[in-house]
């Protein structure tokens, strides 16, 4: 295997060419924990090298954070600064790219009050709503990659001291993202086709529902729209630029009907959310709306996550990954929902992505609401998949399709 700044070196390459897919002089903006600092600044390199204009880099430090919320006064918490707010809406509307190393500490925030948490997290979401919505119709090419902490490494490896344990993790991710092979750009394209193959086949059955079961206690139909669209791998900016917005990405994906789930859905894996986790939990929906929900663990994070609004009572994404897939062959649980996603089938609480429906990125808001796609200023994942789950689709003529059998694809 090539030497470990060999393979940073790859690894920071791939998520500039092929995750970002820089333009000549096109911005980068960069969203980084201050501890990714020597992999973000190679980052940076390798786009200018590529032709970028400027690298802008946003730091952000969940130990100044944890701190914040645990001795600010309470009023700060329902603050999110316009100047924060204007900075990524001014480069979103040069054309800028944004590149995101998503790299918490899955416990750090557990002495916390989760009401603090929650009420911050809406006044973000709700100043950076313009935002987000740019991002989720790809009108700026987006991509998240992670990289080793710490704490996150020592979460992830617990019986091991903290160096082999970030040592560890690193092994893992240069495997999982393809770092590991001669020509990581080239292994990718060839894994974008064989995602396509499965997006294909999805797309021209047209199924009108889902039927998901397992013997961990999910039975849940989910309806898709008519017009809806799966969506994997490689994705388009509306300029016709290609990124990959998850790097890894295992899935292909696409939107319920709004109003059109029913059922119970149980987890498979924790749930990392805003430095919580949330795990063994249960939502029971009725006519697409969260009407019961239970946790063992992190009852009141997930409370205040569905109490975001009321597109958060709902579902805006499904999207299906094999259970033999490389994440879920590590056996590593990462609670890291980028890799934790890719490594089981999962639905989202909250906002739809209008991509997921035909022309849905030239609808207003209304119309894709009245298209069946959901909306809120959440949009988190959540894992579902397991070795015994079965998919069944359904098609308009009434004909049963097994799409999933014992977790993997059916075809």
């Amino acid at each position: 295997m090539d030497n470990k700044e060999t393979l940073l070196r790859k690894y920071a390459k791939l998520a500039v060419k092929t995750g970002i897919n820089i333009q000549k002089d096109q911005t980068l903006v960069v969203m980084s924990p201050i501890e990714c600092a020597p992999f973000t600044r190679m980052i940076s390199e390798v786009a200018y090298e590529e032709g970028a204009k400027e690298v802008v880099i946003h730091w952000n430090d969940e130990l100044s954070a944890k701190v914040k919320y645990m001795k600010a006064s309470d009023e700060i918490f329902d603050i999110f600064p316009d100047w924060q707010k204007e900075s990524q809406l001014y480069y979103a509307k040069q054309g800028a790219a944004f590149l995101s190393i998503s790299a918490s500490d899955p416990e750090l925030m557990k002495e916390v009050d989760p009401m603090r948490i929650a009420r911050f997290q809406k006044a973000r979401q709700i100043a950076l709503k313009e935002f987000n919505q740019r991002l989720m119709s790809n009108k700026n090419a987006w991509s998240i990659v992670s990289i080793p902490t710490a704490a996150w490494s020592s979460k992830v490896f617990s019986g091991v001291s903290q160096e082999e344990a970030i040592e560890k993790l690193w092994e893992a991710i240069f495997k999982i993202v393809r770092v590991d092979k001669e020509d990581p750009v080239e292994a990718w394209n060839i894994h974008k086709n064989n995602l396509k193959e499965k997006m294909d086949f999805l797309n021209s059955n047209n199924f009108k529902a889902l039927h998901f079961k397992n013997s961990k206690g999910t039975d849940l139909i989910v309806e898709l729209p008519e017009n809806h669209l799966w969506v994997g791998g490689a994705e388009y900016t509306s300029e016709g630029v290609e990124f990959i917005a998850n790097m890894p990405t295992e899935e292909v994906f696409s939107l319920p009907k709004k109003t059109g789930v029913n059922g119970v859905v149980v987890s498979s894996k924790p749930l990392n959310y805003g430095g919580n986790l949330i795990d063994n939990f249960e939502l029971t929906f009725k006519d697409g709306r969260i009407v019961d929900f239970k946790a063992e663990q992190g009852y009141d994070t997930l409370k205040h996550l569905i109490e975001t609004d009321e597109g958060s009572h709902y579902l805006g994404e499904v999207a299906l990954v094999p259970y033999d897939s490389p994440i879920s062959n590590s056996g590593i649980i990462f609670y890291n929902t980028l890799y934790d996603e890719n490594a089981s089938c999962h639905f989202a609480i909250g906002r739809a992505y209008s991509l997921c429906l035909k022309d849905g990125d030239n609808m207003s808001e209304e119309e894709l609401e009245k298209a069946g796609a959901n909306s809120s200023l959440a949009h988190v994942d959540f894992m579902i998949g397991t070795s015994d789950l079965s998919i069944l689709g359904m098609t308009k003529e009434g004909k049963e399709v097994q799409i999933f059998k014992n977790g993997n694809w059916a075809f």
